[in-house]
């Protein structure tokens, strides 16, 4: 059995008796309950830890915050520099922001680090033995959250990849295998199709292996890397991907291992980090005291690691195995013939409580060394882009808004040619999709164009605009077209 993983931490260790403030969220739907149930088991377990409860979540929502959180919660993170939060309801519609992504952007919680370990067999585990990380970029990707409409049959969201952002989520990888043993990284992308943002994070993620010839690497694409995780966990130990990616890969994994209602998360930054249940609100089951609390309870033990409370981690996690190997189960999780004891919320962490001190007697029990002093934890290391030697500019690519003549391409090249003036348009696509020249005639086309006008001259793009507006045509955004050095910055069409 694995011990959850050590991490480099954000703020200063404290002596193991010192007091030392928690902020806490509490959550929404099931969230009061596991909360309560997990701090009743800190405090027995370390009498020197307080804890400042936080208003988050619906009840923040309600009070006209969009962003599900006041300014206090920002105020109360900078001065205890941890958080340990419940989980989120986030109302559909609205214009609410998703409290988990204001917090991890905000804080700069640029890493989220997510342990997928099999307690089998008192947990049903497709894959015992199951024991994988998942490392996965905390800010960027699609959850920048930028979109928009742009027509009345096409929305669009913007992707955004950093080279900064790659290079500090892959070492942080890196650094976190060499730390806890771990012997390789996988980076998972999709830059067979998503040649320039994924592609990006697996250059930079190539470039940093290098530095680390102990650890082993290894890139694969998403969708079969995923597959053949879930199908053969014993060949990834870390795995490191983009944000949405990430999201989709842990909760597959914490599966796969179990349950992800067993599953802890760590959002870790440089000045903060945030510690959380992976799983949701679950409101059907609110208030009946019925759900696990043991993925807030596993979160609790990264947050221990992360302050440098070890004994204290090492304590509370031998003591959860200890009573899943008692027997002592929440509904989830009860087994006929292995389980002795159904329990609710409130009792599995009194259970929890009355077995402090021991450990597991058939499971392995848990070890964590020492931490390492917080100042001396060293931050990812990133490295200046280079300028490219040449910027040059290529042409523009406008967007436009067209639903005339059938929807015929040709017949839309016809009015935008006339309208080029400096510019000469090169191809028009539809979804991607090359439609004109020589498109082929069975492309569903919507209502959302791409016209790529080639040109020396970005001042020339306003000109271009006004004379497309003035032959009906109705531009919604624009893309302008650079080379850097010999690399062309932009992508080709399908069918290019």
């Amino acid at each position: 059995m694995s011990a959850l993983p050590r991490f480099d931490r954000a703020i200063a260790a404290t002596p193991a008796t010192a007091p030392l403030t928690v902020a806490v969220a509490e959550g929404d739907g099931i969230g009061p309950e596991i909360m309560a149930a997990t701090l009743e088991v800190l405090r027995a377990l370390d009498p020197s830890l307080n804890f400042q409860p936080l208003t988050v979540g619906l009840e923040a929502y309600r009070a006209g915050h969009a962003a599900g959180l006041g300014p206090e919660v920002f105020e109360a993170i900078d001065q205890h520099r941890v958080l340990l939060k419940g989980p989120i309801t986030t109302p559909q519609g609205g214009g609410y922001k998703s409290v988990n992504v204001t917090l991890r952007k905000t804080l700069g919680l640029y890493a989220n680090v997510r342990p997928c370990v099999s307690y089998a067999p008192y947990v049903r585990s497709l894959q015992p033995g199951m024991d994988v990380v998942i490392v996965r970029e905390n800010e960027e990707d699609t959850y920048a959250g930028i979109e928009h409409r742009q027509t009345d049959e096409v929305v669009q969201c913007l992707k955004l990849i950093t080279r900064p952002g790659c290079e500090r989520i892959v070492r942080h990888a890196f650094e976190y295998a060499r730390t806890n043993g771990r012997r390789s990284v996988t980076c998972m992308t999709k830059d067979n199709i998503m040649k320039l943002t994924d592609g990006l994070f697996h250059q930079v993620f190539d470039e940093i292996a290098a530095e680390y010839p102990d650890i082993r690497s290894q890139h694969q694409i998403i969708d079969i890397g995923t597959a053949r995780m879930a199908s053969r966990p014993q060949d990834y130990d870390v795995v490191v991907t983009p944000n949405l990616y990430g999201d989709i890969l842990s909760d597959v994994a914490a599966e796969v291992a179990g349950s992800i209602g067993l599953a802890p998360s760590a959002n870790l930054g440089l000045r903060a980090a945030m510690f959380e249940a992976v799983h949701g609100s679950a409101p059907d089951i609110a208030g009946k005291d019925i759900a696990n609390p043991s993925g807030l309870m596993l979160a609790a033990v990264m947050l221990l690691q992360h302050v440098g409370r070890s004994r204290a981690a090492e304590n509370l996690h031998n003591a959860w195995l200890r009573t899943l190997e008692d027997g002592i189960h929440t509904a989830d999780l009860w087994q006929e013939g292995l389980s002795r004891e159904r329990v609710g919320t409130r009792a599995f962490g009194r259970a929890v409580i009355a077995r402090l001190g021991l450990e597991p007697v058939l499971l392995a029990p848990v070890r964590y060394p020492e931490s390492t002093p917080c100042s001396e934890a060293r931050a990812p290391v990133v490295k200046a882009a280079a300028p490219a030697s040449q910027k040059a500019f290529d042409g523009v690519d406008v967007f436009l808004h067209w639903n005339e003549a059938g929807r015929s391409a040709s017949r839309l090249a016809e009015q935008a040619q006339t309208a080029a003036g400096a510019f000469k348009l090169s191809l028009i696509t539809n979804r991607g999709v090359r439609v004109w020249p020589q498109g082929h005639p069975d492309t569903w086309c919507s209502d959302h164009w791409r016209l790529r006008f080639r040109g020396e001259d970005a001042r020339a793009i306003p000109a271009l605009l006004t004379r497309l507006l003035e032959a009906g045509l109705e531009p919604v955004k624009t893309e302008n077209l650079y080379r850097f050095g010999e690399q062309r910055g932009y992508s080709v069409a399908q069918g290019e």
